[in-house]
């Protein structure tokens, strides 16, 4: 499976949630975008903890839900390649779960991925996803879709951006959907190589460099793009 047809997966699995959830908790699915809609003063401050425990709750569920079915396609590809799980080598299985940088499907041509380079390129990731879900949202931006099909504009962004970023740092972009699957793998024998992860940046890479993203866009749109809207 070729990073496109990866990619258009999680785009049309984030087009089904919103469509699923978006009148019952505006379809955030993503802390950093519930903390950039509470600075860009689309969401109360006190109702940020609740979703930031839902999302990451979701998150683990989802981590134990892929551990409970592939759990012996995972042994038996370990097996196969002769992978001791927690080693150095069980990247390569421990990455179902959480994101590893450099992409590890692309270990000769992108090797050059610093934490640094990883953690602005997910900032970087997340801040475009959602200055794009802003925009499709503004009631004053007359130029947007009917919010009948703007989750497909959301989803399809997300497959540009995967497509684009995952061969540097599989393009997590969402705090929760790393840290709540990376739990999983880490007491389910993976250890550090899931907790802090080969290069130990997990925190940086794929939890503050989220936050990040979805802070400075709503930075942006608040003082710059709605003003000009």
């Amino acid at each position: 499976m070729g990073v496109f047809q990866v990619a258009g997966i999680w785009g049309i699995g984030v087009t089904l949630a919103i469509y699923a959830t978006r009148h019952l908790s505006c379809a955030h699915l993503n802390p950093a975008v519930s903390l950039a809609m509470v600075m860009a003063g689309r969401m109360k401050p006190w109702k940020l903890p609740v979703y930031l425990a839902a999302q990451f709750m979701g998150a683990l569920s989802a981590g134990l839900a892929v551990l409970g079915v592939f759990s012996n396609s995972i042994a038996n590809f370990e097996t196969v390649h002769h992978i001791v799980r927690g080693a150095a080598g069980s990247v390569k299985t421990a990455m179902m779960f959480g994101e590893c940088f450099p992409n590890p499907s692309f270990p000769a041509a992108l090797s050059d991925v610093s934490l640094i380079k990883g953690f602005f390129v997910e900032a970087i990731g997340t801040f475009l996803l959602v200055t794009i879900i802003l925009l499709l949202t503004e009631d004053c931006n007359v130029g947007r879709p009917s919010s009948d099909i703007a989750p497909i504009f959301i989803g399809l962004t997300v497959t540009a951006i995967i497509s684009i970023l995952s061969p540097l740092t599989q393009a997590g972009i969402n705090p929760a959907r790393d840290f709540g699957p990376r739990l999983v793998a880490y007491f389910s024998g993976w250890r550090e190589v899931a907790i802090p992860g080969p290069r130990s940046g997990f925190l940086t890479v794929y939890i503050m460099g989220p936050f990040l993203g979805g802070a400075v866009s709503a930075m942006l749109f608040s003082i710059v793009l709605y003003p000009l809207m």
